[in-house]
């Protein structure tokens, strides 16, 4: 009988843990994202150097997952709308937040900012790359100093576009430019880098700094004139085009770059599976071509190190925002 009683326990001590993990998350099922498609949700118009870089990873992780990846573009509102649609989704993995330097200067220049950034999953730091200023050819200003010289002698007359508004990274390069060589410039806000361009295009503003995905063609084919890049050397993409530093201004540096985001709770497994997509994405040898082409280093980092590089920036730009005193 003790026997039999011992058996019937054994069996009923199986029965359950076979229960409990049955009903537990499967590693396996959580990483599968081919179920239905992924949202990338951009908060900047279509055109600009996030919404061109956010269609390219998207377009390789399609080909690569056998599922469809898609661009949602919800300008405006200090990114509040698109944030507000990534944290109102499950954290399933299905839908993410391609974000650029500019997503995150948003938060230290808004004291009430409604989102905390750094709370949300890190899924990886995509690509890194300069920006570039550059002017419409009409203008006839060929360098920084001619640019710097023409401004001074026509204060207040230059209007510069400035895509994401007050609280990109555009516009900080183009008020940290005002500051080191005491010009003024009238600056002109966008929803997105975007139409920032088409109206540089069309002659209606005189310049405007931007990210070198989108710049970067338009200067190689000679549709505006770029005067110099903001990074610490020059760009392979753009070898003749000479840093801020050495137009005069050593202490002028600053980068843009890209990565992704999900929403607060999105498991591990998915978090890091959506990253070592990115990295098949951006090691793909067209795409590779095209960063290349661009002035973009792919880099497609672990989450962990994504989270680190999130909370260092954001302090950085939370001092840049608090010593210059800039407002919204």
């Amino acid at each position: 009988m003790t026997s039999l009683r011992c058996m019937l326990a054994s069996a009923a001590t199986l029965l359950a843990g076979a229960a409990l993990v049955m009903s537990a998350p499967q590693p396996a099922a959580a990483q599968d994202l081919s179920g239905k498609p992924i949202r990338m949700i951009v908060g900047l118009a279509a055109g600009g150097g996030t919404d061109v870089m956010a269609r390219l990873v998207a377009s390789k992780m399609s080909e690569n997952m056998k599922t469809t990846v898609v661009v949602e573009n919800k300008a405006g509102g200090n990114f509040i709308p698109a944030l507000r649609e990534l944290t109102s989704s499950p954290p399933d993995g299905h839908t993410l937040f391609f974000i650029s330097t500019s997503t995150l200067i948003t938060q230290p220049l808004h004291k009430d900012y409604p989102f905390d950034l750094t709370k949300l999953t890190p899924v990886t730091q995509v690509a890194t790359g300069p920006l570039i200023l550059v002017v419409k050819n009409a203008l006839g200003i060929k360098t920084l100093k001619d640019l710097i010289d023409h401004a001074k002698k026509n204060p207040g007359k230059l209007s510069f576009g400035v895509g994401g508004g007050t609280g990109s990274s555009l516009y900080f390069a183009t008020e940290l430019l005002k500051s080191k060589a005491g010009i003024e410039i009238n600056i002109v806000s966008y929803k997105g880098a975007g139409p920032a361009l088409n109206d540089l295009l069309g002659g209606h503003i005189d310049g405007m700094f931007d990210a070198m995905p989108v710049m970067a063609p338009q200067a190689k084919e000679g549709k505006v004139t770029p005067l110099a890049v903001t990074s610490a050397k020059r760009s392979a993409a753009l070898p003749n085009v000479p840093t801020i530093k050495e137009s005069g201004y050593p202490d002028y540096e600053m980068s843009g770059w890209f990565g992704i985001l999900a929403p607060t709770g999105t498991p591990p497994a998915i978090a890091q599976k959506l990253r070592d997509e990115v990295a098949k994405a951006v090691a793909d040898a067209g795409a590779i071509k095209i960063l290349d082409s661009q002035g973009m280093e792919p880099l497609a980092t672990q989450p962990g190190d994504w989270a680190k590089y999130l909370k260092s920036e954001l302090d950085v730009y939370t001092k840049i925002t608090k010593d210059a005193n800039i407002k919204p």
